[in-house]
C-alpha cells in the first residue's frame, strides 16, 4: 500500500515537473521558432514594419527592428525606414536600442541629415552605462558624413578615449581615422588623443590604436619611442587583425629608428641591436597563428629586420599556408619569391609542396615553376627534371613555355644533367604542338651556344647525338616541321651561324657537298627561299642573312650563286621595309664578294667608295655573334632574378 503511494506521488512530481519545464522553454523554444521566421518576410509584413516602428509597445518596435536588420543581412535596402527608425534611438527598451544602433551604422552615412536630429541621443549615450551603447553611440556619430559637427565628434572621441571600459577606447581609436578624413584640420587634437591612447596598457584597443597612427601621424614616429618595448612585449595578447597592424606599424618604426644588425670583427658573429632583438622574439610567436595575414606579416618582419641567419625561419611557416585557400597561397608564392635570395637553401627541401597542381590558376602555376628553379641543386635536380619534362604535356601553353625555359635552365646550372636534358628537348621537337616545338628550339639555341664556347666542346665527337652539331643538324632537316616564326628564325641563324663549324674544327668538310659548307645548310637555304613569301617579316631577316653567310662561305658555287640572287630578288620588292633595308644592306655589304649575285645579274658599275673584301665582310657577318648574354642579379629581388635568368619574364 505504501509502495503503491510512493510511485503514485512520484508519477505526480514527474509530470508537475515536466509542466514547470515546459512552460518555462515555451518563450526560448518560440524565439529560437521566430529567430528562423524574421528571414522570411512576406511584403504583408514589410509593409507593417512602419507601423510597428510607430507604435507605443516595445514588443512590436522590437519585432520591427528583427525584420529590419533581417533584411539587411540578405542584402536588401532598407534606408527607406530610417526617418521611423531614427524616433527610437531614445527607447527605454535595451534590445530595441542595440538594433536601431544596429540600423543606424549601416545607413548613418547616407543620410546625414536625418541622422542630425538625433545627434543629443547619441551624445547622451556617450555616458550610458552599457560600454556596448557608449561605444555604438560614438561609431554612428562618427559616421555621420558631416563636416560642421566635426568638433563634437573629436570632443566624443576624447571623452571616449578616456572611458574605463577598453572596447569604448577601442572604439574611440577606430573613429580617429573617421573623424581625420572629415576634417583634417582637427589633426592636432586628434594626435594628442592618439598619444593618450598609446599610453593605454590594455591590449584590445592596441592594433586600432595602430591604425589611427597609420592614418593620422604616420611620421610621427618619435611619439613610439616610450612605448615601443611595451608594444613589442604586448603583442602576443592583441586579437588577430590587431596583431597584423601592430607589427607593421612596429617594423616601420624599427626599420627608420633603429641600428641594423652587423658582424663582430673579432669573432665573425652577428650582432644584433636589443630592441631590434625584442620585435624579433615577441613577433616569432606569431608563426604558429592559424590567421594567414598575421604569418605573413611576421614574415616580413624577419625579412625586413632580421639577420641573414634568421631569414630562412619564415619558410615553414609560409609553407604551411599553402593549402589553406587559393587566394593565400597566390600571395603566400609571391611572398616566397620576394625573399628567394635568403632562403634557397631553407626552401631547396620542400620542393615537394611547390609542385604544380592541375587545378592552379595560371598565375600560381607560373609563380611555382620559378621557385622550383630557384631551388634546383644537385640532390633535387632529377625528380625537378621529371617534373618540368611532365608540365610539358600540360593544355596552358603558358605552363608548358615556362617548364621548357626551366629544363634549359637546368641544363646550364646542372652540368650533369645537361645530357638528359638535352635528351628531353630534342625529343620536344618532334611534338604535334607548336608551342612545345618552339620553345623547344629556343631553348635549344641557347644550350647549342654555351656548348660550343665551353673548354670542353673541343672534344665532344660531332658524331654524338647530343653534340651541338647534330643537334642543328637535326633542326636543319627538321625546319619544314617547325611552324613557329621565331622558332623558324632561330634554326635558320643556326644554320647559317654554324655551317662552317666542321671545316674549321677538323680542317676539312666532313661530308661530301659544298666546300667549306655543311651539307645541311644549301638545302635549308633551298626550302626557305621557296616559301619566302609565305614566311613572317623575322624569318625573311635571317632567310636573307643565311644567303649571305652561305655566299660568303663558298662564293664561286653555282647553286648558292642562284639561291642567294632569287632570295634578293624577292626582299626587293617585299611589303615590309625591314625586309627591304636588310636586302639593301647585306647587298652593299657583299660588293665585293660576287656583285653578279647581289645585283641580280645586271651590270654593275662601281659606286665608289671602301669595298670590303670576303675576309671582312666573313668577320662582319660572323664574328661576335657567339657570345650568350646572362642577365646580372645584383640589385634585383628573389622573383626578378629567377625570372631574369629562366627568362620567364
Amino acid at each position: 500500500m505504501d509502495f503503491n503511494a510512493i510511485s503514485e506521488n512520484a508519477s505526480r512530481l514527474g509530470a508537475r515537473l515536466q509542466e514547470t519545464f515546459s512552460e518555462h522553454t515555451r518563450d526560448l523554444n518560440l524565439a529560437r521558432a521566430s529567430s528562423s521566421a524574421y528571414l522570411d518576410n512576406p511584403e504583408e509584413k514589410v509593409k507593417n514594419i512602419k507601423k510597428q516602428l510607430d507604435s507605443n509597445s516595445d514588443r512590436e518596435k522590437l519585432e520591427a527592428m528583427k525584420r529590419l536588420i533581417a533584411l539587411i543581412s540578405k542584402g536588401r535596402n532598407v534606408s527607406e525606414f530610417f526617418a521611423h527608425v531614427v524616433k527610437n534611438v531614445a527607447s527605454h527598451n535595451l534590445e530595441v536600442r542595440k538594433l536601431v544602433y544596429i540600423y543606424l551604422l549601416r545607413y548613418a552615412e547616407q543620410e546625414p541629415d536625418l541622422a542630425l536630429l538625433s545627434i543629443n541621443t547619441f551624445q547622451k549615450d556617450l555616458s550610458d552605462p552599457s560600454p556596448l551603447i557608449r561605444a555604438m553611440a560614438l561609431r554612428v556619430l562618427s559616421g555621420i558624413r558631416v563636416p560642421m559637427i566635426g568638433s563634437i565628434v573629436v570632443l566624443a572621441i576624447k571623452k571616449c578615449a578616456a572611458d574605463i571600459s577598453p572596447y569604448v577606447r577601442k572604439a574611440a581609436a577606430l573613429a580617429i581615422p573617421k573623424c581625420y578624413s572629415l576634417d583634417p584640420s582637427h589633426q592636432p587634437e586628434l594626435i594628442t588623443i592618439i598619444s593618450t591612447l598609446l599610453r593605454d596598457r590594455s591590449p584590445l584597443s592596441a592594433g586600432s590604436v595602430a591604425v589611427a597612427f597609420s592614418e593620422v601621424c604616420p611620421t610621427r614616429l618619435d611619439l613610439l619611442h616610450p612605448h615601443y618595448r611595451r608594444l613589442c612585449r604586448t603583442l602576443i595578447d592583441v586579437d588577430e587583425w590587431g596583431q597584423v597592424d601592430l607589427l607593421n606599424l612596429l617594423t616601420r618604426y624599427a626599420r627608420t629608428m633603429l641600428p641594423r644588425h652587423t658582424v663582430s670583427a673579432d669573432s665573425g658573429a652577428e650582432e644584433i641591436d636589443s630592441d631590434l632583438k625584442l620585435v624579433l622574439t615577441s613577433a616569432e610567436p606569431l608563426f604558429q597563428s592559424q590567421n594567414p595575414s598575421v604569418v605573413l606579416a611576421v614574415a616580413r618582419v624577419f625579412y625586413y629586420l632580421g639577420p641573414p641567419s634568421e631569414v630562412s625561419k619564415v619558410v615553414c611557416p609560409l609553407l604551411r599556408l599553402l593549402p589553406t585557400a587559393p587566394e593565400v597561397e597566390r600571395v603566400v608564392l609571391a611572398h616566397l619569391g620576394t625573399v628567394l635570395i635568403g632562403i634557397q637553401q631553407a626552401l631547396s627541401p620542400f620542393y615537394n609542396r611547390l609542385l604544380v597542381r592541375a587545378d592552379d590558376v595560371r598565375q600560381v602555376k607560373k609563380d611555382k615553376v620559378r621557385l622550383l628553379c630557384a631551388v634546383i641543386s644537385t640532390d633535387n635536380y632529377q625528380p625537378l627534371l621529371r617534373e618540368f619534362i611532365t608540365y610539358a604535356d600540360d593544355t596552358d601553353d603558358e605552363l608548358v613555355a615556362d617548364a621548357i625555359r626551366a629544363i634549359g635552365y637546368c641544363a646550364r646550372l646542372i652540368p650533369d644533367s645537361t645530357q638528359q636534358c638535352l635528351t628531353a628537348l630534342m625529343s620536344f621537337i618532334q611534338s604535334k604542338y607548336d608551342v612545345v616545338v618552339a620553345h623547344a628550339v629556343l631553348v635549344l639555341k641557347s644550350l647549342v651556344q654555351i656548348r660550343l664556347q665551353s673548354p670542353v666542346s673541343a672534344s665532344i665527337s660531332a658524331s654524338t647525338s647530343t653534340s651541338p652539331l647534330s643537334i642543328i643538324a637535326r633542326l636543319a632537316w627538321r625546319i619544314d616541321e617547325i611552324h613557329h616564326p621565331k622558332a623558324r628564325a632561330c634554326v635558320l641563324w643556326l644554320v647559317g651561324q654554324y655551317a662552317a663549324v666542321e671545316t674549321q674544327e677538323n680542317g676539312a668538310s666532313l661530308h661530301a657537298g659544298i666546300e667549306g659548307v655543311a651539307d645541311w645548310a644549301p638545302d635549308v637555304l633551298r626550302k626557305s627561299v621557296k616559301s619566302f613569301a609565305a614566311e613572317a617579316p623575322i624569318v625573311k631577316l635571317q632567310i636573307l642573312t643565311l644567303a649571305a653567310k652561305l655566299l660568303v662561305l663558298c662564293p664561286t658555287d653555282r647553286t648558292l650563286e642562284l639561291l642567294s640572287r632569287y632570295a634578293f630578288a624577292l626582299a626587293r620588292y617585299d611589303l615590309d621595309f625591314d625586309v627591304r633595308d636588310r636586302a639593301r644592306m647585306l647587298s652593299s655589304l657583299l660588293s665585293g664578294v660576287n656583285a653578279a649575285v647581289v645585283h641580280d645579274g645586271e651590270s654593275y658599275e662601281d659606286p665608289g667608295g671602301v669595298t670590303l673584301r670576303r675576309e671582312q665582310v666573313r668577320m662582319i657577318l660572323f664574328e661576335g655573334k657567339l657570345g650568350v648574354s646572362e642577365p646580372s642579379d645584383f640589385g634585383m629581388s628573389g622573383s626578378a632574378v629567377i625570372s631574369r635568368i629562366v627568362g620567364l619574364t
